[in-house]
């Protein structure tokens, strides 16, 4: 588990509280993905579990803190997703919070660690919600999530809810740079295009993602220029379409803000002349309608189970040649 530069100011604020008596004993951690929530709430855990802990540290040295570094401590607890499975059921609740009420193992604190706590199913949620009314003595838990709205409204009222924000632009820029050697331009497209997320921006700038999106902007010129959109099938008909989709939503966004003479703060830095070719080709208005109608289709291919996504695909591309014809009324939305 990695330990992020950015995660040392959080950490240590949420500390201070352990070490002033003021700890909530249920943290529920969100941010972006990548962001480092994960290691943050394990940090939190190992200074909370170690028998010697020294200032913002733990000793590393105490059986406590061996046993989690091994993880087999027997008084740290973790939920997270079954594999093939898209929820957190009761069950594995139960099972956990049934231990809580016995004594510690090592005689210390207790910690529960749920990861992807948004995706507990109802009966979960309502099971957990019990014990943090009435938490057993010594005993903490910690929740990650993306969406806390996606949470029950009583389950996060028992919650102290801890936002981990990015990091400045410029130190996350600093940041990318020893680690990658990428250009500056690409640098900046890539934190952008993870809406600030440092470590998200370091994986979509490795090869095999990056190839990626360099194959979508130059087919996606070659398109404009022929007019042909269903050519852009190819690069987006696959296993990761949902991304690959936000970059050219991301591409149309950037399009509608250069026609509104905004010059800075572009997602796609990098590809000015592709933004520009967007800009200049379309009305705003067509652009508008173009951004709803591939925002809803990402929605679909995220959230419809089952969906048939080379027809959407199809259907959304079909949308955007017939909108580039002249005199095609736009749709409701766009009026």
């Amino acid at each position: 588990m990695k330990w992020y530069p950015w995660l040392r100011a959080p950490f240590e604020q949420l500390i201070n509280q352990y070490k002033s008596g003021r700890g909530h004993h249920a943290l529920l951690v969100y941010g972006l993905p990548d962001m480092g929530d994960d290691a943050l709430v394990y940090g939190i855990c190992r200074w909370l579990m170690c028998q010697h802990p020294q200032g913002y540290k733990s000793c590393g040295e105490c059986h406590s803190c061996q046993l989690m570094q091994a993880g087999t401590h027997p008084d740290s607890y973790f939920i997270e997703l079954e594999k093939g499975k898209s929820t957190l059921g009761v069950d594995a609740i139960r099972e956990i919070t049934e231990k809580l009420y016995s004594h510690s193992q090592q005689g210390g604190s207790k910690v529960v660690r749920i990861a992807q706590a948004d995706k507990l199913t109802e009966a979960a949620a309502n099971a957990l919600l019990k014990t943090l009314e009435e938490p057993p003595a010594n005993t903490w838990f910690f929740l990650n999530c993306r969406e806390p709205a996606h949470l029950p409204a009583t389950l996060r009222s028992r919650c102290l809810t801890w936002h981990l924000a990015i990091p400045d632009e410029s130190f996350s820029r600093a940041w990318l740079a020893r680690e990658s050697k990428r250009s500056p331009e690409e640098l900046t497209a890539a934190l952008r295009l993870s809406s600030g997320s440092p470590a998200a921006a370091l994986k979509l700038l490795e090869p095999v993602w990056w190839t990626q999106r360099e194959k979508l902007c130059s087919s996606l010129e070659k398109a404009c220029d022929s007019g042909d959109m269903l050519s852009l099938l190819t690069e987006l008909n696959h296993d990761d379409a949902p991304r690959t989709v936000q970059w050219l939503c991301f591409l149309l966004m950037d399009a509608a803000k250069y026609q509104q003479g905004v010059r800075e703060g572009l997602s796609h830095s990098d590809k000015l002349p592709l933004v520009i070719k967007l800009a200049r080709q379309v009305s705003p208005a067509i652009l508008h309608s173009l951004l709803y109608t591939w925002f809803h289709c990402r929605d679909t291919l995220l959230n419809v189970v089952g969906v048939n996504r080379e027809l959407i695909l199809t259907e959304t591309l079909l949308t955007w040649e017939r909108l580039m014809q002249p005199g095609t009324p736009l749709p409701s939305h766009s009026i």
